[in-house]
């Protein structure tokens, strides 16, 4: 046999192989590793990914949580596995924080990962306690400038989402808060509602109830559009804060190297999750916006996110030993 018919033979096969590795795949259970505890807003989106799996594909997609370290812990588990399409894992916004305020880090978050899909976003409010005088980002931002490192701004922990958007906040706004960290968002937000604090973000799930009580003032949502069960509450951008956009979202990503017909097909099962209307309900019932987009699109969104806390870490010089 001719060697260059060998050669057409042989790639023949291997498309037959590969043809028949999609077709069968998944042919056993799935590890979905989730880089949080129970009960969070990771770990509830994580099982809703893991139930729509399961059912799409017959086969068991267990969730696993992998908790510590701000999800590191378990994205550093997910991006040491074998990339042969059976372990998926959940990828927030800590983690495209992470290289920018950890001096060493398990995982490269563009690199070590294969993108499948951006899950959904979460906006974060900005709010005041009512004592305050402020009823809105303009009002805060005179206050600020009046009162120089005299205001308190709570979040959950060094490098979390709330400490960087508050960070961004300021630099962005040229005011100087002071930050408490709180080992949590109910601890902060006992602290906020008892006048302990006086502005905080914290995601729209957590924040809601007490802005519906009256206990705490929302004055903005942190991201370029409105929040829908608060259509009136500006952007803090419309607030004056020009370019002023962030939030905490979450993704779901493959090792890096798996097979790229694997990766569209968690995809595609996820796409159309995405687009029910019941799911954008449960989405937006947990305080998030239903998302949905390409693994492309994806990884164009996680590294435009590396690159705007890396800026925002640099200017207010957050590093975590």
């Amino acid at each position: 046999m001719k060697t260059a018919t060998k050669v057409a033979l042989g790639m023949m096969l291997g498309a037959a192989a590969l043809c028949a590795q999609a077709q069968t795949y998944p042919a056993k259970p799935v590890r979905f590793i989730i880089p949080f505890p129970p009960g969070g807003p990771t770990d509830i989106m994580g099982r809703l990914a893991a139930q729509r799996l399961t059912e799409a594909w017959g086969v068991q997609v267990v969730a696993d949580n992998r908790a510590g370290a701000g999800g590191n812990i378990g994205s550093e588990i997910c991006a040491k596995s074998p990339p042969d399409g059976y372990t998926i894992c959940m990828m927030t916004v800590a983690q495209s924080i992470s290289p920018s305020i950890y001096p060493k880090l398990g995982f490269d978050p563009l690199k070590d990962f294969a993108p499948v899909t951006l899950m959904a976003t979460l906006p974060s409010l900005l709010m005041v306690h009512p004592s305050l005088p402020v009823k809105n980002v303009k009002d805060l931002v005179a206050l600020a400038k009046a009162k120089p490192a005299i205001l308190t701004y709570a979040s959950t922990g060094n490098g979390t989402s709330p400490h960087m958007l508050m960070e961004m906040f300021k630099w962005m706004a040229g005011v100087n808060l002071v930050h408490v960290p709180y080992k949590g968002a109910s601890p902060a937000m006992i602290d906020q509602i008892s006048g302990q604090i006086d502005v905080a973000f914290s995601t729209a799930i957590a924040a809601l109830p007490f802005v519906q009580q009256g206990k705490v003032r929302a004055i903005a949502v942190s991201t370029k559009d409105r929040f829908p069960p608060l259509p009136d509450l500006p952007t803090v951008e419309q607030g004056g804060v020009k370019g002023f956009d962030g939030s905490s979202w979450q993704g779901v990503v493959m090792p890096a190297g798996t097979p790229r017909d694997m990766v569209a097909k968690a995809n595609a099962e996820l796409a159309k999750m995405l687009k029910s209307p019941d799911m954008k309900e449960k989405i937006l019932q947990q305080g998030g916006i239903a998302s949905g987009n390409s693994p492309e699109e994806f990884t164009a969104f996680i590294k435009n996110e590396i690159d705007k806390w890396a800026k925002v870490a640099k200017a207010a010089k957050v590093r975590v030993e």
